[in-house]
């Protein structure tokens, strides 16, 4: 730009002293333009794929650097969601109908290996809790995550029930669009894209094995 803006003010003044020396720096104009191309090829204004893919590359993963963080740690914890892990023992009180079946109390209560194991009269006691099979009245620990966790675990899960879905469709397409712009992010005649590929194939061969084996 600079270079430039020099040019034009050779060429505006006509009548200048200067305008007999412009052939010469237009010359040195061009050359070292075209210079500066060769040694710095991602300044050219012509824009390629490769720019392209790189541009869309590094501002998604900046746009979704806080979308991923939270997917990789709502992930890792629903990995011991079978476990008391950061769970807190909660006690619940709630009003169902009478006389449920084991496996409807079961489904009320959110256990689905919901077992009775004794019955004192009307109360029937389970692990955890206790129901009145006359009046519907149930009681039982239950184990919840803090808030916070618990807020991040549900969006991590949400389903076509909930509006949020379509946030993790979002992400899995955005998660597609790096793997596939990540091939355009060296030139494919570099030995770093080469090598990429290697590393590639064994991503796959080690996701094979994992499935099959």
């Amino acid at each position: 730009m600079l270079i430039r803006g020099v040019g034009y003010i050779f060429r505006s003044q006509r009548n200048s002293p200067f305008r007999k020396s412009f052939s010469q720096f237009n010359r040195l104009y061009f050359f070292v333009s075209f210079s500066l191309q060769q040694i710095f090829p991602a300044m050219s204004t012509r824009p390629t794929v490769h720019n392209r893919m790189r541009i869309y590359h590094r501002y998604l993963g900046f746009f979704l650097a806080g979308i991923m963080t939270m997917y990789a740690v709502s992930g890792t914890i629903l990995i011991f969601r079978d476990t008391n892990f950061l769970k807190k023992d909660k006690i619940v009180k709630e009003q169902l109908k009478p006389g449920l079946k084991t496996d409807e109390l079961g489904k009320a209560v959110r256990n689905r290996d919901l077992k009775i194991d004794s019955v004192i009269g009307d109360l029937q006691l389970f692990k955890g809790g206790s129901y009145n099979t006359q009046t519907g009245a149930v009681t039982y620990t239950t184990k919840k995550l803090p808030a916070l966790v618990e807020k991040l675990t549900h969006l991590h899960k949400a389903s076509t029930k909930e509006p949020l879905f379509w946030l993790n469709i979002f992400f899995a397409v955005s998660l597609l669009f790096f793997v596939i712009s990540s091939f355009w992010m060296f030139m494919p005649k570099t030995s770093i894209f080469k090598k990429g590929l290697y590393f590639t194939l064994a991503g796959i061969v080690l996701t094979v094995v994992l499935l099959f084996f």
